[in-house]
């Protein structure tokens, strides 16, 4: 009987889209869609209804074949998403305002599971961890809806990590080199330079074909706001997408902010597209998720941190990858940043990530009160990738920098309560502490490939040993340019075959030294 109601309702809107098609040709789209999003009356549906709420989260009765994760719409038009499943109840976190949802209000399932807007438009813009602008640029038009949560491609779906993901910071690109595909966490004290390292990066991904993605969780809204005018003042806001949860939105939009930016790039390397992501910071995503497990009510362990904590950073963080050439060959590269408690590497959330991630870059508050900007440690730092994501040519510049860094810093130790020092030390102190000077670099200015082969194949090669160190900066900044202008040929080379010969390396070995014997120091 319902079958047959349904089929004369559906006759009659035939009849009326078709008269009217017939009057107004522009009626046409207006009545597919109206056609197309039309529910029968009389469909089953499930309700529930709300015991308690308060905090973001809300408990909800009758609802007995509701599944984890899946959404809910509240009387007021709020959606909800299901994160605890008990005997007689569901916990539920709320993704807008509480106020208006109260004890004994009714709650509707969907069937569906949390998803994002997704398309190209996105790029440019502003959104909240729903996919809503906050720019105030206008409406965006999404192309199609992405699942939040994914699981990540399989070992026959992805590729080795063998190309480079440039940050144009010399310290990072000669000795821990970041790959096309790779996670690599960016980890050290508040106000260290964390972000700066992942907006350089950003920055230097200009007219590259790579999709930014910076996703703020936690943070200031002005923090934000200046970060978004910096991307804009560099023209770098034209390949970025902004996903921001600030420290005023709920825990819920906190913790879900993170997979609506991986759905987004995931969107964009399943297209083939090559996609940098940074997540700032999965400190305080961990602790808007613990917030939330205590007020679902689970059992605390470490920290108070859930004992899923691990799997929530590893479902997300996993989900970054190189794909194979059968789904397109996009990859998608995560930088998570995390911030440590007095240096401490050894906390709960820290060594969770370090071990989820391929890499991490060590940022101390001793270097960076020196002056040594970006304050990387070179003997905490590291990148599993390694030399595979290096070009041929900054492999053979860099060559044992990093062996030249170590024994510089285990010489200063030994040597900082020496008072006679022989000629050869003095001068392997000296030649240390002009690589370590060599390796400062102001921000906003990433350098080229072609630039950091130069710097590098001229201080490896002791050409700079003799120039003071407060110069050393100014120094390199002239070299560069002074061996582009006289080596035209040479630097368009590198920068097409990605190699060094031998007979480059000694040409511009050459154009060093008549720098170097050119310039006052």
């Amino acid at each position: 009987m319902n079958e047959q109601i349904l089929d004369e309702q559906l006759e009659q809107l035939k009849k009326i889209w078709t008269g009217l098609a017939a009057q107004e040709g522009d009626i046409i789209p207006l009545m597919q869609e109206a056609v197309k999003n039309w529910t029968p009356s009389d469909m089953e549906q499930e309700y529930g209804t709300v015991l308690t709420v308060g905090d973001g989260i809300a408990t909800v009765g009758g609802l007995e074949d509701a599944t984890y994760g899946e959404i809910l719409i509240f009387s007021n038009g709020i959606r909800g998403m299901v994160q605890d499943l008990k005997r007689k109840e569901i916990g539920c976190i709320l993704f807008g305002d509480e106020q208006d949802i109260c004890e004994g209000s009714t709650v509707k399932r969907t069937g569906k599971t949390a998803g994002v807007p997704v398309g190209d438009e996105f790029m440019g813009r502003v959104i909240d961890a729903l996919g809503n602008p906050i720019d105030g640029c206008g409406k965006i038009h999404e192309e199609g809806y992405r699942p939040v949560e994914t699981p990540a491609p399989g070992i026959i779906d992805r590729q080795p990590v063998n190309r480079p993901m440039e940050t144009g910071l010399l310290a990072i690109d000669a000795m821990f080199p970041i790959g096309r595909g790779q996670r690599e966490l960016i980890i050290g004290d508040r106000q260290t330079g964390k972000t700066a390292i992942a907006l350089d990066t950003i920055l230097n991904q200009k007219g590259k074909d790579v999709v930014c993605i910076y996703v703020a969780i936690g943070q200031k809204a002005s923090s934000v706001a200046q970060l978004v005018e910096t991307l804009r003042r560099k023209d770098a806001l034209s390949y970025t997408i902004i996903v921001n949860a600030t420290a005023s939105d709920t825990a819920p939009l906190q913790y879900i902010a993170p997979y609506a930016g991986c759905a987004l790039g995931e969107y964009f390397m399943a297209k083939g597209k090559d996609v940098l992501i940074v997540y700032d910071d999965l400190s305080k995503h961990a602790i808007a998720y613990r917030a939330l497990s205590l007020l679902l009510e689970r059992s605390p362990g470490r920290e108070a941190y859930p004992g899923d904590v691990f799997y929530l950073h590893s479902r997300l963080l996993e989900r970054s990858a190189h794909l194979s050439e059968e789904l397109g060959g996009g990859s998608m590269t995560a930088l998570p940043i995390v911030e440590t408690q007095a240096g401490d590497v050894s906390a709960y959330i820290p060594t969770n990530i370090i071990s989820i991630t391929d890499g991490q870059i060590f940022l101390e508050s001793a270097l960076f009160f020196e002056g040594q900007r970006p304050a990387v440690n070179v003997g905490l730092s590291v990148s599993r990738v390694g030399g595979d994501a290096q070009t041929k040519a900054m492999k053979k510049a860099a060559g044992d920098i990093r062996l030249e860094l170590a024994q510089y810093r285990e010489m200063q130790v030994f040597t900082q309560f020496s008072g006679d020092l022989d000629d050869v030390t003095k001068s392997q102190l000296i030649f240390g502490q002009g690589l370590m000077a060599l390796l400062k670099q102001a921000q906003y200015h990433p350098l080229k490939q072609v630039e950091q082969v130069i710097l590098l194949v001229a201080a490896l090669h002791h050409v700079m040993q003799t120039v003071p160190l407060q110069k050393i900066p100014e120094f390199g900044k002239g070299l560069t340019a002074y061996v582009q202008e006289q080596l035209p040929d040479v630097c368009v080379e590198i920068e097409k075959s990605e190699v060094l010969t031998d007979e480059n390396v000694e040409r511009i070995l050459g154009a060093a030294k008549q720098y170097r014997n050119t310039v006052k120091m």
